[in-house]
């Protein structure tokens, strides 16, 4: 029988039509001249792929990073050359450091243009090596669809990671004539993932020191919640009654309203998770990677410990902290092969004690003074149950929510970590909404970060998503003046931001709809007002007190019994957190 003769199709449609083979939903993006054929076969090829414009470039990635957090999925990001693709960067970065998978698609300048100047050309390529998982310069037309499902393996598998695709404009233009169900030809990558790849006789050495243990801590990061080890993780604590702290980015992956968390370790983690680490006698660290916002002092950190560290990443062994034990593989498997090897232990002494810590150093806030971040996070929090998707930017508000909007399951919290990136939360919140439309999605962001891409309202108003829009407004760079205060003599340099605009009119501009709250007592109706509101996106402009402080701290450099858990510069009558 003669084989069907395939429809005849340009570059850009195939890779559209790949694209939409291997599964991708969302396309977000921001249309230009070097990328005009790929817009075009959006509309030319039919799919299931749903095309979003956004208003800038970096909106355009952070929602894909979004809807790749909430969905464990990929989404596209496709966009122009030269200063379009260039404003990607950020997002992009974002997204490597925090193991987001993502595939961003330029367009370029004609080959034969390339490295001549042209109109709208950079080198993508070269800028973007040090952000990306992988990257590729398309050269020939009929590569496209296994360079695109290569792109697509690479970012989801092993670490996941964004992987960018540079097609120059007569490739997407010219003819296709290969094959749309390309094989895959990546003979030098091998991710971890497979049990057999799995180092038993470190397994077995981890499992000992986990059995003579006295005083263990599992530090759990957002390896594990990659890998789905959930089960695993706290099948090990409650075999073992080991306490579990996390990373900011794996809030969630041990339920913190459980007896055996000690939420979040680091810089403005618990005290009593900082204390833990620095008394304990075994860490256990799964799918961290030990980064410097969490271990402080790296010869200090663990000191009295044994440290196991299991990641699916080989080049993070060693790098922060030299493990006594080190497991190369996915958390899930690992954990799977070494649960069989533990034994049942109780360790209600080592947890007593910290509970000891629990009661002196809660995690609380003054309820006179004004109003504060800290109460708005906590109000939303119990009105939603804990159960909201909560995006954040990165400052106070941030390290506000990561304390006290208190998370029982993973790909809930969703923020920006190693790149501590402004402008991240808001329209990661719109990428999450896309990802779960029946879920309720709430953007924390500081009036600072909010500015940086706000004008993503117009695209979260056109497709009527009913987001939570937090902006907690104290008219400063918060987290800087904070560091100002302590350690600068309060010189403030850089942080004032008088000149902030209405916020709730500003909203109502674009057609959301604006709501203010300035006193502490209104805080509760007027959130409740925000979450019953669905027909669209909702801004909520906090008007929050202008000089207060995160606490726990530990000033960059120190080690994590040196946490400050009062301001240096005066005594507080009552342990910090109390009322």
């Amino acid at each position: 029988m003669a084989k069907a003769k395939q429809e005849e199709l340009d570059g850009a449609q195939a890779l559209i039509k790949t694209l939409d083979d291997l599964g991708v939903e969302y396309v977000f993006g921001y249309s230009g001249g070097a990328a005009l054929p790929i817009f075009d076969a959006l509309e030319t090829v039919k799919t299931n792929m749903k095309f979003v414009l956004t208003r800038h470039e970096q909106g355009a990635t952070h929602m894909a990073d979004g809807y790749a957090r909430a969905t464990g999925k990929p989404a596209v990001v496709l966009v122009t050359s030269g200063p379009g693709a260039g404003n990607t960067i950020t997002g992009i970065m974002t997204a490597q450091m925090d193991s987001v998978p993502m595939i961003i698609i330029t367009g370029q300048q004609v080959t034969w243009m390339l490295g001549k100047d042209a109109f709208q050309e950079a080198d993508i390529f070269g800028i973007t090596i040090p952000v990306v998982k992988h990257n590729y310069l398309v050269r020939e037309t009929n590569e496209l669809p296994q360079i695109t499902r290569e792109a697509y393996h690479i970012a989801t598998t092993g670490r996941p990671g964004p992987v960018l695709i540079d097609v120059p404009k007569n490739v997407s233009q010219s003819p296709f004539t290969g094959s749309l169900e390309a094989e895959l030809d990546l003979p030098g990558y091998k991710p971890e993932l497979a049990f057999e790849d799995i180092d038993t006789e470190a397994v077995e050495e981890a499992a000992k020191l986990i059995n003579l243990a006295k005083k263990p801590v599992i530090l759990a990061g957002h390896g594990a919640m990659l890998a789905g080890a959930e089960p695993e993780l706290m099948e090990l604590s409650s075999r073992t009654e080991t306490p579990v702290t996390t990373t900011l980015l794996g809030k969630g992956v041990f339920p913190e309203s459980h007896a055996l968390s000690l939420g979040m370790l680091g810089m403005h983690g618990t005290a009593y998770a900082n204390k833990a680490i620095c008394e304990c006698d075994l860490i256990l660290n799964i799918g961290s990677r030990f980064d410097d916002r969490i271990i402080g002092q790296a010869d200090k950190f663990g000191a009295n410990a044994k440290i196991i560290h299991i990641d699916i990443d080989r080049s993070e062994m060693g790098k922060m902290i030299v493990p006594d034990i080190q497991v190369v593989g996915d958390a899930k498997a690992v954990l799977q092969t070494l649960l069989p090897l533990i034994e049942e232990t109780e360790h209600k002494e080592w947890n007593e004690h910290l509970t000891g810590y629990k009661k002196k150093y809660p995690l609380a806030y003054k309820k006179q003074g004004g109003l504060r971040m800290q109460q708005v996070l906590d109000e939303i929090h119990e009105l939603t149950g804990g159960d909201a998707i909560v995006t954040t930017d990165v400052g106070q508000h941030q390290m506000w929510a990561a304390q006290f909007y208190r998370n029982d399951k993973s790909f809930k919290f969703i923020t920006s970590g190693g790149a501590g990136t402004m402008g991240f939360g808001f329209p990661a919140a719109i990428g999450a909404q896309f990802a779960q439309p029946d879920q309720t999605v709430i953007a924390v962001a500081g009036d600072g970060g909010f500015q940086m891409t706000l004008c993503e309202l117009a695209t979260a108003v056109i497709h009527k998503l009913p987001i939570k829009i937090l902006v907690l407004n104290n008219h400063y760079l918060g987290m800087v003046r904070q560091w100002q205060e302590l350690f600068f003599d309060n010189r403030e340099s850089g942080v004032d931001l008088e000149g902030n605009p209405d916020f709730v009119k500003l909203a109502e501009a674009y057609g959301a709809k604006g709501i203010n709250i300035k006193r502490p007592a209104d805080v509760r109706k007027k959130l409740q007002e925000a979450l019953d509101y669905n027909d669209g996106p909702v801004l909520i402009n906090a008007e929050c007190i202008k000089t207060d402080n995160v606490f726990p701290m530990i000033p960059a450099g120190a080690a994590l019994e040196d946490m400050l858990t009062e301001p240096p510069k005066y005594k507080m009558a009552k342990p910090v957190g109390s009322t």
